[in-house]
């Protein structure tokens, strides 16, 4: 007899396991609704699936008559320029700084402790000092993701960078590379991909921290409309927002995913996919 373990669905067994968590979700929630408009039809709190159809309809394809704007794909691009100015700067800190620790001794002496010490800052705790610093425009949100997502993803990859093995660096430097040569071609390709799925891992609290920052100080962003609407317990626009919002770090995993089978093919080679 097979072990469990050691059986693994088809394509369309993948399909549905996959997506059966999402259709008992759908259905508990109908169910839910159903009964709490029974009881109160004037109930907000699980509006309707029609409900939510055309609050999308208004905020998505309506311009909004005090800015013309489309509203909800407004707030998308200004939650997206926030995100990737700020993931941006922390991917280039941790490529500059993390494959720096790892690689030079002196350097990993000297930054080690102060970058171990901040990443123990919890960023949220520091919003303030932000808005205070740098004001309550665009920069602050960009710096609060930076400080928030930078020191993990300099610590993960200087970690990366120091478990290479010494062989590599031995014959690299027998093969007349200097230190230069061997940051571009032997640890930067090895990095990379690491790098990405270390990224991946910091799209939640990147989220996280730019909603957080949105919510506070911002005139427009997906953060902001929720926060804007809570006081009218308005959760028809909430709810398609929310799922908005993990539809686009979910489509933001994949493609970083498929950017490293893409560009990185020898990495998955003999490893299951997560």
């Amino acid at each position: 007899m097979r072990r469990i373990i050691n059986r693994r669905p088809g394509r369309g067994g993948a399909l549905f396991w996959g997506a059966l968590p999402f259709l008992v979700a759908c259905a508990g929630y109908g169910v839910a609704s159903a009964l709490r408009l029974a009881e109160n039809p004037n109930d907000k709190l699980l509006p309707p699936l029609s409900a939510m159809v055309a609050a999308v309809a208004r905020v998505a394809f309506t311009p909004d008559a005090r800015t013309g704007d489309y509203l909800m794909w407004a707030d998308t691009l200004a939650s997206l320029h926030r995100l990737g100015l700020g993931l941006g700067v922390a991917t280039a800190l941790a490529l500059v700084i993390g494959i720096g620790m790892g690689l030079i001794p002196y350097v990993r002496a000297g930054l080690s402790p102060f970058v171990a010490m901040l990443s123990m800052v919890p960023p949220m705790a520091v919003l303030p000092v932000l808005f205070i610093v740098f004001g309550l425009d665009e920069l602050s949100k960009v710096v609060l993701i930076v400080v928030g997502v930078a020191p993990f993803l300099v610590r993960d990859l200087a970690m990366r960078t120091v478990e290479m093995p010494r062989e590599q660096l031995i014959k690299a430097q027998t093969l007349g590379a200097n230190t230069w040569q061997i940051v571009l071609r032997v640890v930067l390709p090895q990095m990379l991909p690491r790098l990405a799925d270390a990224l991946r891992l910091s799209l939640g609290p990147a989220w996280l921290f730019l909603i957080s920052a949105e919510a506070i100080a911002a005139t427009e962003g997906l953060g902001y409309r929720i926060f804007l609407v809570r006081r009218y317990m308005a959760m028809d626009v909430i709810l398609p927002y929310v799922a908005w919002i993990t539809l686009l770090a979910f489509a933001s995993d994949l493609l970083l995913r498929w950017f490293n089978a893409r560009c990185f093919p020898w990495l998955r080679a003999g490893k299951a996919s997560p």
